[in-house]
């Protein structure tokens, strides 16, 4: 069977593949997209509880991880959060921002996969869905890739957007960073990410009765040999754990052994309240005044936990003051994360030193560029992970 000629041929449908196809194709490219998932677009679809959390106003290099966040720089400033929310304007798409600059859209998450189908589509991109690649190799100047369903096809430049190993009930392996290593790459160790944390069995037990609770937290890890960060957003307990924002953005910096802290009543002098409430009105019960601070049944086992009990005239200061830095200063050592299948991102992959950042082309294998999740390259939660796949890609598009 004779392969057909293609100048780009990407591998993966997601944001960043699309988002390279789309420009590749503006600039006369002949582009083929394939994919072993039936639809394009699946992580976008499912994003945002169905809204797709699209982009970040406040995107800046500092809200990335990885050996290099800096590497990101000349690709965000090129193709920024504000060309994005201009090309989803031009589409019609309605959109909101909640808190912290995170865009939705008013209506569906498939509204962004419409928008890049349909600005492939125009661009001339050839899409091809349920179709995996089965053999991909350097020929020539160029390459050749045997496809899942038999074809065989060339292409001047090859262009990995193939993603993590995140969600792999979706699909997700390692193919990209197994193809990178093949070609010399360094592929940093990966891990799951935004993902939530879980706890030994003896703990489990001690607060499952709180699953469904929901708390303001300032997260914090604690270590000594990395960087420490603070997010102050809201927490869940769950049946294996914790999870919320706060949580599934500490999880990228934690490590297992290492433990986090949280204040569940940040900004808030609890020891103050408790002191005031305690002179107002001393025959009150402790979790009583407590849940004026916390949730009732978050306040009752933070309670029974310190044994703490009783009337608040029954308690002295010092107990009072220590039971207050418990809600501040809970320091807790998760066992462990829920693992890639619940994890929204890959932390980790290709290097970025083997990168090129204005082009994403890999430095020593000419015409073989690495975009989105599989570089080591990775977001905070709140958008900033789908505007590094549009940014990338972008930047790829303009050369590959």
């Amino acid at each position: 069977m004779k392969a057909e000629p293609y100048d780009v041929l990407i591998v993966g449908a997601g944001a960043a593949g699309m988002m390279c196809a789309i420009e590749a194709g503006r600039r006369g490219r002949r582009v083929l997209v394939v994919d072993h998932a039936a639809r394009p677009g699946e992580k976008i679809r499912i994003s945002g509880g169905g809204r797709c959390n699209f982009t970040n106003t406040g995107t800046t290099p500092a809200n990335f991880l990885g050996e290099n966040p800096r590497f990101a720089t000349s690709a965000l400033k090129r193709f920024s959060q504000r060309d994005f929310i201009a090309m989803v304007d031009r589409a019609g798409i309605a959109w909101h921002e909640k808190p912290l600059g995170q865009l939705f859209c008013d209506d569906s998450a498939k509204q962004i996969v419409r928008m890049l189908t349909d600005a492939m589509r125009a661009a001339g991109v050839t899409l091809k869905l349920s179709t995996g690649v089965d053999a991909v190799e350097r020929s020539g100047e160029g390459w050749a890739a045997t496809l899942s369903d038999g074809a065989r096809v060339t292409a001047a430049s090859l262009v990995v957007a193939s993603g993590g190993k995140s969600i792999p009930k979706m699909g997700a392996t390692g193919w990209g960073y197994d193809l990178a290593r093949r070609h010399g790459l360094r592929v940093t160790e990966t891990r799951p990410a935004l993902v939530p944390l879980t706890f030994e069995a003896g703990l489990l037990e001690q607060l499952s009765p709180l699953a469904g609770v929901a708390v303001d937290v300032a997260a914090t890890n604690v270590t000594t040999e990395r960087e420490r960060a603070t997010f102050r957003e809201a927490m869940l307990f769950t049946h294996r754990g914790l999870s919320g924002p706060a949580v599934l953005q500490i999880s990228s910096y934690w490590r297992e052994g290492e433990a986090i802290t949280l204040a569940m009543a940040p900004d808030r002098d609890v020891y103050a309240e408790l002191k005031a409430a305690k002179e107002a009105n001393g025959k009150q019960a402790v979790h009583t005044a407590l849940s004026q601070i916390l949730p009732r049944r978050l306040a009752e086992s933070v309670a029974a936990r310190h044994e703490v009990a009783g009337k608040l005239a029954e308690i002295g200061d010092k107990r009072l003051k220590s039971l207050a830095e418990s809600v501040n200063g809970w320091t807790v050592k998760p066992v462990g994360s829920e693992g890639y299948r619940t994890a929204e991102v890959t932390l980790g992959g290709v290097a970025t030193e083997g990168l090129d950042q204005q082009t994403m082309q890999a430095n020593s294998v000419p015409r073989l560029f690495l975009i989105g999740e599989v570089v080591d390259i990775t977001g905070w939660l709140g958008g900033y992970n789908f505007q590094w796949a549009w940014s990338s890609g972008w930047a790829a598009g303009q050369a590959c």
